[in-house]
């Protein structure tokens, strides 16, 4: 099995001195993971609104909070011992709302604008964005693994929202549009090439039946 560790994996260890202290805090406050998602999300959506409005440097500010917020429901839930397929499921569902939430946001803005191109490479940017998470999913699903890509989750934020601070929205979109669904496309040719595997190793079992 590929076992192979994303950025966000390896920032979660590097990080984990500094998590872990804040998400027994928080546990301690009497907060569960699930309410600390949607508080993320709440954030998020308040950030996509200020930036919808024109204001890229508050709304990168808020975004960046937001997404802090958001990394503790991981840890909280492991430090309770209690991690649920539910609570995943919610985290997963909520980072895509907002994903697109986000790139809803920066869309209107261009759309207020009257910028078409900026209006285009927004949508190709949130395409690429949950197509990333969805070949991943649905991989996952079949039983085959697909960590791999040069643009996941955080490294598109880290993309974002420092250019969104600079006031470099159409730069923001313009790289995420085209490294997001570059890593799409490298991890729809990773489940490829262990779907062949997979049937090479069945007609090699079979063969060895005979």
């Amino acid at each position: 099995m590929n076992t192979k560790q994303t950025f966000s994996d390896r920032a979660r260890v590097i990080f984990k001195g500094i998590l872990d202290p804040i998400g027994n805090f928080l546990n301690g406050l009497g907060l569960t993971p699930n309410s600390i998602t949607l508080l993320g999300l709440a954030g998020t959506t308040i950030g996509a609104y200020v930036i919808a409005r024109g204001n890229m440097m508050a709304g990168a500010v808020i975004l960046l909070l937001s997404v802090l917020v958001d990394a503790f429901d991981g840890t909280m839930a492991r430090l309770r011992g209690e991690p649920s397929d539910f609570g995943g499921f919610v985290d997963s569902v909520s980072d895509r709302y907002a994903e697109l939430v986000t790139f809803g946001g920066i869309l209107y803005y261009f759309l207020s604008q009257n910028d078409q191109l900026g209006v285009m490479v927004s949508f190709l940017a949130a395409a690429g964005s949950v197509l990333v998470s969805y070949v991943k999913a649905r991989a996952e699903g079949l039983g085959f693994t697909a960590k791999v890509g040069i643009l996941t989750r955080l490294e598109r934020y880290l993309v974002l929202i420092p250019l969104l601070f600079f006031n470099l929205p159409f730069l923001a979109v313009s790289i995420i549009a085209l490294l997001a669904n570059i890593t799409a496309i490298q991890r729809i040719l990773h489940v490829r090439a262990q779907g062949r595997e997979r049937i090479k190793q069945a007609r090699q079992s079979k063969e060895s039946a005979v």
